[in-house]
């Protein structure tokens, strides 16, 4: 008998109670229970994440009858589904919890549908938005909807509607607009014609400043987008140019109710921007070292990787380093991070560190004070990068005078030859 397993936050948890689930409700590809039973041509019935992913590896049979799959249509089982589902009510007394009724892919022809109701000009602005917000609905509801929308050019009319030289009653369907452009992937050639118009990057900034949060954002996102989809140096330039478009990056990081996703795209599209370095300062004059330290705990893994690459590209500054280490909070933050979060936030910590340490002997006594050197050395013996160990032997070698006499007799806790002096 295997155990039943818990569903909680999409993922399979086993439980402290053994259930049999019955045959028929586990997938023949998975033997998990299904939560979203289909049926294919052949009259079989698999999970849809399961089946879905047996023909996205290229197998065009069916798994159980070997027979050719004629027909990839995958029709809802809804008995089968409400059946699973009272089982799991019933069994709700073990741990069993009932699953979800899954929302259904979007219909192709339904979208096309609803796109054309979008570019119709003749069609009333107020039918339009609707359209939009039901197609906007759909691609927050899964990514494959996302994928679906995606495929049928709905960008091209997208981008024509948001840049239109319209009136003000156009704003909403704007501001819908750009709520699924923010979504999707732009094509380079899409992001060069949005990025070498100052027009429509003055338009995007503009709305970094709107009142309502979420279009602030998602300007944000788009102009993320089009930055990290724009070859040129030149153009990449130009955007990073502006001091508003980083005052308003800053502006939502620092924002009172930004919650998580605006820090997400807040910092991507500041770190985006600071990759150009000529105008790295503009980042510093908008606020950005505050922001980025104050909201340094709040971000979640990967954006506190981007975060620290960010705050290691500013202190490649002199101003960037003026104002990092002007922060009481940046040096006991950078060296509490070492070895806590990942590999990248640790390589990214240390590297911060360096040029701190390197800019002011002030920086240097605080990051003693705040134990670097014990995180130092655990760093270069770990299994972290080889660039994190690098960066860690220079900020040693650096730190040397700042030792601790006591520890300076303590050989056994300095036993790399390449780090202190033989």
């Amino acid at each position: 008998m295997k155990a039943m397993k818990n569903m909680r936050s999409g993922s399979l948890e086993p439980l402290d109670v053994a259930v049999q689930i019955p045959y028929f409700f586990r997938c023949p590809i998975s033997l998990e229970l299904m939560r979203d039973p289909v049926t294919v041509c052949t009259g079989q019935t698999y999970d849809r994440a399961s089946i879905e992913s047996w023909v996205a590896t290229g197998n065009i049979t069916c798994p159980v009858t070997r027979s050719p799959l004629a027909d990839f249509t995958l029709i809802p089982n809804h008995t089968l589904r409400r059946l699973i589902q009272d089982w799991c009510v019933a069994n709700r007394s073990f741990g069993v919890e009932r699953i979800p009724t899954p929302k259904q892919p979007a219909d192709p022809s339904m979208v096309r549908s609803l796109l054309n109701q979008v570019s119709s000009e003749s069609n009333p602005i107020q039918n339009r938005v609707s359209a939009l917000r039901r197609l906007r609905g759909l691609a927050r509801d899964s990514d494959k909807n996302l994928s679906v929308i995606g495929s049928l050019g709905v960008r091209e009319v997208l981008l024509s509607i948001l840049f239109s030289n319209t009136d003000s009653d156009s704003s909403e369907l704007k501001h819908e607009s750009l709520g699924i452009l923010a979504m999707l992937p732009l094509s380079e050639s899409e992001c060069t014609s949005v990025s070498a118009d100052p027009n429509r990057i003055a338009y995007l900034t503009s709305l970094l400043f709107n009142s309502s949060i979420e279009i602030r954002v998602n300007s944000a996102a788009m102009i993320e987008i089009i930055v990290s989809g724009t070859r040129s140096l030149e153009l990449r330039g130009q955007i990073s140019n502006s001091g508003e478009v980083f005052e308003g990056i800053v502006g939502i990081l620092s924002h009172p109710n930004a919650y998580p996703r605006a820090l997400k795209i807040g910092i991507k599209a500041l770190f985006a921007l600071c990759l150009v370095k000529q105008h790295r300062h503009k980042a510093i004059v908008a606020g950005a070292v505050n922001a980025l330290i104050n909201r340094l705990t709040e971000f979640e893994k990967c954006d506190a990787e981007r975060a620290l690459a960010t705050i290691e590209l500013l202190c490649r500054i002199p101003a960037g380093c003026a104002a990092l280490g002007g922060h009481v909070l940046t040096v006991p933050l950078l060296v509490n991070i070492i070895l806590k979060i990942s590999d990248r936030a640790t390589e990214y910590a240390a590297g911060a560190l360096l040029s701190l340490c390197s800019a002011s002997a002030q920086q240097q006594k605080d990051a003693v004070a705040a134990g670097v050197l014990s995180r130092l050395l655990l760093l270069v013996q770990s299994d972290c990068t080889e660039r994190a160990k690098r960066k860690a032997q220079m900020l040693l070698k650096l730190l040397l005078h700042s030792w601790p006499e006591d520890s300076m007799l303590n050989s056994d806790d300095f036993n790399c030859s390449d780090v202190v002096p033989n």
